[in-house]
């Protein structure tokens, strides 16, 4: 990629996989957008995680990541790059692994604690929120977005989870669990 900028989006249009062009605003476009913000969340959490294998997993997730854009850029039809079930399995080691480390919680916690942790809980609320627009995009045109992308964000959220109590274990923050009050 020699240039940055082309002008060719600058009237609100951009180009899906096989290029198709189709609004900024629309919600295949909006999916991708917070696939691609989930990637950028996941990078500030992978520069300030102290634990070497939360570090790497993250840059993994981050490379299947251009992957699920890929596909969600892609019209229906279209031969493009999927996650596949491989993609999904290996979350669900890795979640299983690190469960490995934690004690079983009993009520909700607060995100937060060290920055590395902060981070993974907010990539988190990342993941979610762009595993609501597949769903979204998904009800709403059809779109054959591939049920493996949903089932991937859907784990990946749960992994973050993991992996922010497992970098605030190993940086020695205690959890704070979630109070909630009745008048």
């Amino acid at each position: 990629m020699t240039k940055v900028y082309t002008k060719t989006g600058d009237e609100g249009l951009t180009s899906l996989v096989g290029g198709t062009r189709v609004s900024k605003a629309s919600l295949r476009v909006d999916a991708y957008g917070d696939v691609d913000e989930l990637n950028a969340a996941l990078g500030l959490a992978r520069a300030a995680v102290v634990h070497k294998r939360l570090g790497d997993i993250l840059e993994t997730v981050q490379k299947d990541l251009f992957i699920v854009g890929a596909d969600l850029a892609s019209p229906p039809g279209l031969d493009a790059p999927r996650i596949d079930e491989g993609g999904i399995k290996a979350l669900e080691s890795a979640i299983d692994e690190l469960l490995l480390d934690l004690e079983p919680l009993k009520e909700f916690i607060l995100p937060g604690g060290n920055p590395g942790g902060a981070h993974l809980h907010f990539a988190r609320t990342v993941a979610r929120r762009a595993e609501r627009k597949v769903v979204k995009l998904i009800e709403e045109e059809g779109a054959d977005a591939g049920k493996n992308v949903l089932i991937y964000l859907n784990r990946l959220s749960d992994l973050l989870f993991v992996m922010a109590r497992i970098e605030n274990k190993d940086s020695d923050f205690s959890e704070t669990y979630a109070e909630f009050r009745r008048k």
